[in-house]
């Protein structure tokens, strides 16, 4: 029978014992130690711990234990939390407001809600407290700036909508996935309570005992494959499994080679584990080694089976004097961290003192506010980028620095409240330049009011800022008025183009009729006639800018007809005079009709100097004693006035003539 009983218990014992590789996958979960008893007296391993260790050297170890066995009890109920050790937690405060959206949209995207449910939080976290402070900031600007007391804020971002957007779907997938896991969660346990129902009624000695063993397993797998159970049956029916495992290891005792068996495998399985962890134990990454350890942890409480008492304590002490080597390394860990938030404090304090001095700053032009506000910016920007501090400090540094950027704005605003008048007043000039603009956009006088549509863009130019919340209006409204206008103007003289190239043709052939003309010598018919030339080339009327030398050719054409008519100089000059003034009105050119004037004002300026020179000259030689033998000389000076006076009357003609053309 004993014979029977060994062969049986060796086909079983790949069953019993369970690979280290395999096993380290499936992750069973608890958060009790696997007893391992005997028959005579059943004893569980920390039951053990406790006879063989002093209190104190327990404590020692106890914060490695419960530091495992509180990371696997919060994984227990929801088996998708193991995941979440795949993703990394990132400095989410580091992050601006549009990383912080796509990081977002990037970890919705996973099927393990769960998984991600930590990193999500800290996202929603950081993103609040940035976005909360942009809020206030806009707040702070619209009661600086608003002209309605009445006037509710408004902000509308397109990235808090994003971020709303993505947050709900992530919110959506936690319910369904919490209703999925309650459902689950009641019959997983149901199940369970089965198992362990079946666990009593195992030891019966009138069945054979293979097939008890593959009884035995059978239900090992099914509860190693039973799934979450809700947190606050646990504890019980994780316990009530166990007792029901020992009772049929205290059965299987019976058979001591059989047992002794097992315990053999058990050992090397747990030896397996000590290894592992020794190696992991010289892991340079912390974290991933902690995390493996959970994992031993699981394996050796849940999947191995009890060992030989004489083993039984060293080889528990071995592991748990390992696990507290990593937790000491693990602590050290968060040391560094601490004294890194500690250092990210320090950083936050400096850049908070800077905001409060800029705060104080005196500054007194816009220019040199946008400097300010800049500064502030960047260091904004510093502070978000500067890490974590220390939990205990976070609402206080957050407190001061949103402090300080505040009493900053409220430096800045009492700047541009001093300044809002002015930009009211601007307001007011642009809009008149915008009904002005209106009023003469459709006008088809291109003639008088392009200049006038010139100068009020000039005039907009001199102008200086208005409100932000109206300066896109009415920019738009005067430029689409402006461009309205001078697209009409365009049009019309692509119009006028093609009259001006025929324009030059004719004038072009009249210059052949006007080289060969041959004067009569009657001074009245000539005279006539040239005039008559005069009026039949100007009305041809004008040729394009780029030809205009055509005109050139047609005063020195002119110039010879006076010449050989023999005009006076004042009628050759007046009439070459009001040829020019037609080619300038016809170009329509003000710029050159004002040159013009003063010039001819110069003129008239530089000959009344002259003329009183001169005859200043004439009183000193006719007071001198000898007058008479300078006759000859004052005859020259008298000669010299009339000719100065003769060029004055031209040069009053040319004058008044302009000004003729202005009022016309």
């Amino acid at each position: 029978m004993l014979e029977e009983k060994n062969d049986n218990l060796h086909e079983a014992d790949g069953k019993l014992g369970i690979d280290i590789t395999d096993s380290i996958q499936e992750n069973a979960i608890d958060e009790t130690l696997v007893t391992e008893t005997t028959a005579e007296n059943p004893v569980s391993e920390t039951e053990t711990l406790a006879e063989t260790t002093t209190n104190t050297e327990e404590d020692d170890h106890q914060d490695a234990l419960d530091a495992i066995t509180n990371s696997n009890a919060e994984e227990s109920e929801d088996e998708t939390l193991k995941e979440r050790h795949d993703i990394p937690m990132q400095d989410y405060d580091t992050f601006s407001l549009d990383a912080l959206v796509d990081e977002l949209r990037k970890l919705i995207q996973t099927d393990k809600v769960m998984s991600v449910k930590d990193h999500i939080e800290e996202i929603k976290k950081s993103f609040l407290l940035q976005y909360n402070h942009l809020i206030e900031e806009k707040k702070e600007e619209f009661n600086a700036s608003k002209q309605d007391p009445n006037e509710e804020f408004e902000y509308h971002s397109p990235l808090k909508s994003k971020f709303d957007e993505y947050y709900n779907v992530f919110r959506e997938k936690r319910n369904v996935h919490f209703k999925h896991l309650q459902s689950n969660l009641k019959t997983n346990l149901e199940n369970r309570l089965a198992i362990v129902e079946e666990l009593k009624e195992l030891i019966n000695p009138q069945e054979n005992i293979k097939d008890t063993l593959k009884h035995f397993n059978d239900l090992r797998e099914r509860w190693k494959n039973a799934g979450a159970i809700p947190k606050d049956k646990y504890n019980h029916v994780w316990n009530n499994y166990h007792f029901h495992v020992e009772n049929f290891y205290d059965y299987l005792h019976l058979d001591r080679e059989a047992r002794d068996l097992d315990f053999k495998y058990n050992l090397e399985q747990k030896q397996k584990i000590i290894t592992r962890v020794e190696e992991l134990a010289n892991e340079t990454d912390i974290s991933k080694a902690f995390r493996e350890l959970q994992d031993l942890h699981r394996i050796w409480k849940e999947d191995i089976g009890p060992v030989s008492k004489e083993h039984r304590d060293v080889i528990w002490n071995k592991f748990s004097e390992l696990t507290k080597k990593i937790h000491d390394k693990r602590e050290v860990l968060f040391e560094s961290q601490r004294a890194n938030e500690q250092q990210n404090l320090e950083i936050k304090k400096e850049i908070i003192g800077k905001i409060e001095v800029l705060g104080t700053e005196k500054v007194n032009s816009h220019s040199q506010w946008l400097i300010q506000i800049q500064k502030v910016e960047a260091l904004r920007n510093e502070f978000f980028a500067a890490g974590k501090v220390p939990s205990d400090v976070n609402e206080e540094t957050w407190s001061s620095f949103k402090t300080a950027v505040r009493n900053f704005n409220a430096f800045k605003n009492s700047f541009y409240k001093d300044i809002k008048k002015d930009q009211n007043d601007n307001l007011n000039k642009k809009m008149a330049l915008v009904a002005k603009a209106k009023e003469l956009q459709e006008s088809i006088d291109f003639n008088s009011t392009t200049p006038i549509m010139k100068q009020i863009q000039e005039e907009w130019k001199q102008i200086g800022h208005v409100p932000k919340k109206y300066s896109d209006k009415i920019w738009k409204e005067f430029k689409d008025a402006c461009n309205h206008y001078f697209d009409k103007l365009k049009e019309h003289k692509s119009e006028e183009n093609q009259d001006e190239v025929t324009a030059f043709d004719n004038k072009k052939a009249y210059l052949d009729i006007l080289r060969a003309y041959q004067l009569t010598g009657d001074h009245k018919t000539d005279l006539d006639a040239i005039k008559q030339h005069i009026e039949i080339w100007k009305g041809y009327g004008k040729v394009p800018f780029s030809r205009r030398h055509i005109e050139g050719k047609f005063n020195k054409i002119l110039d010879a007809l006076f010449e050989k008519l023999s005009l006076s100089k004042k009628e050759s000059e007046m009439m070459r005079f009001s040829n020019r003034l037609d080619t300038l009105s016809e170009s329509n050119d003000t710029r050159k009709i004002d040159n013009e004037k003063i010039f001819i004002m110069r003129k008239i300026e530089e000959v009344q100097n002259e003329i009183f020179q001169l005859e200043n000259n004439i009183q000193f030689f006719t007071n001198t004693k000898n007058a008479k033998k300078e006759n000859s000389i004052v005859l020259e000076v008298r000669k010299n006035i009339a000719i100065h006076k003769e060029s004055l009357d031209v040069w009053k003609d040319k004058l008044k003539q302009l000004r003729n053309l202005n009022q016309e």
